[in-house]
Formats: C-alpha cells, structure tokens, sequence
C-alpha cells in the first residue's frame, strides 16, 4: 500500500506536469491527475478528464479522492486576453469556484488528507500593476490593495482547515520555466517557436525580441515541484507562505545569449518584435516546420496557448528604458529548510533540451 496518494489539479499546466512527473517515479506514492486535456504523458499516474467549473463533474469523481492524503492544487482559468484578464472580475469569480467545486467535494471524500499545496505568484505584490517593494516579502502590508483570486482561493483553505487535522502551505513561485504544452504562461515553447521561424527565414543569429531588460528571478519547474514536495511533509511549512525562486537573478539580454545557443544560433542583435503580433498567426509556416522535423508539437494554438503574449509581457516587449527590478526574498523559504537551487541559464538550457528530445521543438 502506497505511503500516500497525491491529487494533482491542473496536471498539463506548468506546475502541475512537473509536479506529476516528481510524484508518479516515487513508488510510495499513488497519484491521480486532474485536467481537463490529457497530459502527454501521465509517468503511471491515473489520470481523470475534469473541468473543474462543472460542479457536478467534480462530484461525480468522488470515489478517486479516497485515499488522498496530499493535494497540489495547479488548476488556473485565464481570460483569453492573457495580460489584461489578470484584472478582470470574470477571471477571480471563475476561480474562485473552481477551488470550491473540487475541495468542497475532496474533504468530504479524503479523510485521511494531510496537506494542501496552492499555488499564486508575484501578482500577490502587485507585480502586474506598478513597481514591487524590493525584496517583496511574504508578510509585507501592501498585499491584499489589487483584487486576485489568490485571495479568495487563501480565504477559503483557511477558512477550510480551522480545527482539521491537515495543513495547507502556499507557494509564490516567480517566472516559472519548463516543460509544457499549451500553458498560458510558458515561455519556452513560444521561443522555441520563434527560432524555428527564424531558421525557416535563413537566419543564422537569433536577435533578441524583447524590450529593455530589467533584473528579475526565475523558477524551474522541477525545483518548484520538489519544493512543493517538501512543503507536504515539512513541519516548518505548515500554514506557511513561501516566495519560490532559482536563488539567483538574470536580465533578458543577459541569458539570451545562453538561450541563442540552446536553441542552435548565435546571439544576434536587439529587434524589438512582438512575438503574439508577428509569430502567432503563422500556424501555416509552423505546420511546414512540423512536417519537416516531423514534430509532434500540434498547432501553435494548442502547442503555445497564451504563451506569445505572456513572453511579450515577461520581456518587456515595448520597454525602452530600463524597468523596476522584480525580486522575492527567500529568507523564509531557506529558514524553514528547503535549500535547492539552479542557475538560470542552466534552466533554460535544460527546458529547450527537454522539448527537443521530446521533438516538440526542432533539433538544436
């Protein structure tokens, strides 16, 4: 019998693929995967079709949440228009019920439930509306003044977990980097894509799309899941708040050398470009590239998601001076124990490798 049964919401996301990656090659754990696509690979979890706004939907799986003594919870609904969405009323209303269809239906059924991981991000700073306090720290008082679901979400398993026996812990990754497919906010295929278009054109350096850089963090994806991993079994993350990084810093223009290289080019020069406006639409140009390297990527719609305008958003495309820097402290997060790190150039190196084997991208 299985030490543990993990639920993993969100399972094709970011997050919740590595997650379910680092939980389903450990032989003490059952895992089961919710999403409502199907992950392209499931590394022996179950996995179950789900969307988490049909409430009956999530009633109807109530016999897979027996057993379940750990949850991640990664699921996100993002408006179509990715940046602007962010604000929207629509978007915090949508998950919000999203938590409560599942946990209400979960807590009932997992008696045995020990942990809950929920997920949120440097929009808890503001990062998205004006400059953030440098470090932002996880108990600093400006939270709270930018309406987001992670409140309503934070609320609710508080509000939830008064008097039971299992804890919650919330994690505040930064840029988060790694391997996925159709996310909103992956930058690794929506680059990836971006070169390939380039090889296409005859291109042998790789110019850098962006804007102005400014210093930022970054996480991977399989850092963060063994983060939230710890937080599971960690008495000092019980009840605790975390900011997630690599340990390091970067600037855009400062990696993209490291990038160029990953992805088989020289580093070229800075040409703004706007990769939702120019490169998105070019799903019959993708389509050749595909056939060519005989990829098994899908469409960019399915392959990217919102992922051009979030690289757009994350490389300060249009920034012509340089911007705030946007730095968390992990003070916290290295007191209560957990101590893994990666260089950043080494993480995006590793990403682009990952898909390139996995021939979602072409060969380096």
């Amino acid at each position: 019998m299985p030490a543990k049964k993990v639920l993993v919401v969100g399972a094709t996301g970011l997050v919740g693929y590595a997650t379910l990656k680092h939980f389903a090659r450990d032989q003490g754990c059952e895992v089961v995967a919710l999403s409502r696509r199907q992950p392209d690979e499931t590394f022996g979890a179950r996995w179950r079709p789900l969307d988490l706004v049909d409430e009956r939907a999530c009633e109807a799986l109530a016999s897979e949440f027996k057993g379940v003594t750990h949850v991640v919870y990664a699921a996100l609904h993002e408006q179509p228009g990715l940046v602007a969405g962010w604000r929207e009323e629509e978007q915090i209303r949508t998950n919000d019920r999203m938590l409560r269809n599942l946990f209400g239906v979960l807590e009932k059924a997992a008696s045995d439930l020990r942990h809950v991981a929920l997920l949120q991000g440097t929009k808890a700073y503001g990062v998205h509306v004006r400059p953030m306090l440098v470090p932002a720290r996880e108990n600093r008082s400006e939270l709270h003044e930018q309406a987001n679901f992670y409140w309503n979400q934070e609320r609710y398993i508080r509000e939830r977990q008064q008097g039971k026996n299992w804890s919650w812990s919330i994690l505040r990754p930064v840029l988060i980097v790694g391997d996925s497919v159709g996310s909103a906010m992956n930058v690794i295929p929506a680059l990836g894509v971006y070169a390939a278009m380039m090889r296409r054109a005859g291109k042998t350096t790789l110019d850098y799309p962006g804007g102005v850089g400014r210093v930022a963090q970054a996480v991977d994806t399989d850092l963060l899941a063994r983060c939230i991993a710890w937080s599971g079994e960690a008495a000092t993350a019980r009840n605790e708040i975390f900011n997630v990084t690599n340990g390091d810093v970067f600037v855009w223009p400062n990696v993209w050398p490291a990038i160029a290289d990953a992805l088989g080019f020289a580093a070229g020069a800075h040409v703004p470009l706007s990769l939702d406006r120019e490169i998105g639409p070019r799903e019959a140009e993708w389509a050749d590239i595909r056939k060519a390297h005989g990829l098994r990527s899908g469409s960019l719609k399915d392959f990217v998601g919102l992922s051009f305008e979030y690289a757009d958003y994350t490389m300060g495309h249009g920034r012509t001076e340089p911007g705030p820097p946007a730095l968390v402290s992990t003070i916290k997060l290295l007191q209560a124990g957990f101590h893994d790190v990666i260089d950043t150039e080494a993480m995006f190196v590793k990403a682009f490798a990952e898909m390139q084997a996995k021939k979602l991208l072409p060969p380096r």
